[in-house]
């Protein structure tokens, strides 16, 4: 047993230590993995009527035409309200001083006046403008070296080839790896693999689909409120919806200020609260249970925390992993706790 524990910490070990050392070139290999998983319970759906290859043809032409249209679509959009936002901020900012300043102070008793407004607006300025012309800095860049573009480029390809490749032989690797477990353990092995696939299964297909639809909720529901800056705070609070109550919560804070700002009216911030409250209950009501439902079984908290980690000993790439490795995790510690409770050492 000892040996056996001492084998698969040096697994680990050097698992880890290689992941830091290849992680610059990893990124377009764990992404294909990542969309390979998640669109194989679909090619398994369409090779039923079809062979295997047609079915992943099918897949993968639909998912990259719509991944395609996506961007052509909402990048433009994001440039616009972007210019719009790095326009208007120096009015907000006035509007800020000549409205806002004086109802915290006289209600609060928040005495801002020892800010200096004009460095504020200044600095902030110079943040969005640098920020709007991030798209313009990278195409430029681009342009001045073919290396980058050519990097770039056999990136993504490459990430497409391995895609197309680990969806057209998943089950078989998927089976090699079954036969190379130990035959001592293997019905434990099992139930572990299915339990930690229905986590990562709720995360990466529900959650996504969950996200996306909240992203469309708050971005149609805004627009019709009227604010110029709809479709920026309505994708940025369906995309940190993975944690419970962080979209709500930050989507209502950043819409209320953006609306205070532009309209100067209350009843524009009844309307954001209705938006966002309907968001809400869809999401708890509808989209969560029917997409997702309670098979993540890991805390909000530790979703932050596993993202927070992730990324700052892997870069991007342990990004990526830091959900899965989570959920793998939050499942070992099921069993290891069932473990615990069945023993003597706990009944005594």
């Amino acid at each position: 047993m000892k040996n056996n524990t001492g084998i698969w910490l040096a697994i680990f070990v050097v698992v880890s230590f290689l992941i830091y050392l290849l992680a610059p070139i990893l990124m377009p290999f764990i992404s294909a993995a990542i969309l390979a998983y998640i669109a194989d319970p679909l090619v398994d759906k369409l090779e039923v009527k079809m062979s295997r290859i047609l079915a992943v043809s099918i897949v993968f032409l639909s998912l990259s035409i719509f991944v395609v249209l996506l961007l052509l679509i909402l990048l433009p959009l994001f440039e616009k309200q972007i210019i719009i936002l790095v326009e208007k901020l120096p009015l907000y900012i006035d509007r800020f001083q000549q409205y806002i300043l004086p109802v915290l102070k006289e209600n609060f008793g928040l005495d801002l006046t020892v800010l200096d407004m004009s460095v504020v607006k200044k600095a902030l300025t110079t943040y969005w403008r640098d920020a709007g012309s991030i798209a313009t800095n990278v195409i430029a860049s681009i342009s001045r070296s073919g290396l980058v573009l050519v990097g770039w480029v056999a990136n993504f390809l490459l990430m497409l080839v391995v895609t197309f490749y680990l969806l057209r032989d998943w089950d078989v690797l998927v089976e090699k790896i079954h036969r190379l477990l130990p035959r001592k353990n293997e019905e434990k092995i099992v139930v572990f693999a299915k339990e930690s696939d229905e986590v990562l299964g709720a995360f990466f297909r529900g959650q996504m689909l969950v996200m996306f639809a909240l992203s469309v909720i708050y971005t149609v529901g805004l627009m019709m409120v009227g604010l110029d800056t709809a479709l920026l705070i309505g994708a940025l609070s369906g995309i940190v919806s993975f944690v419970p109550y962080l979209g709500f919560i930050v989507g209502i804070v950043v819409a209320s200020i953006a609306a205070l700002m532009q309209f100067q009216d209350i009843l524009p911030l009844v309307y954001v609260l209705i938006v966002f409250m309907v968001g809400q209950l869809l999401e708890g009501m509808v989209l969560t249970p029917l997409l997702v439902g309670d098979r993540t079984g890991l805390h909000p908290v530790a979703v932050i925390f596993a993202v927070l980690a992730g990324g700052q000993i892997f870069g991007f790439v342990g990004i990526l992993l830091a959900l899965p490795v989570a959920a793998v995790v939050a499942v070992m510690l099921r069993h290891l706790h069932e473990q615990y409770t069945s023993s003597g050492l706990y009944s005594e």
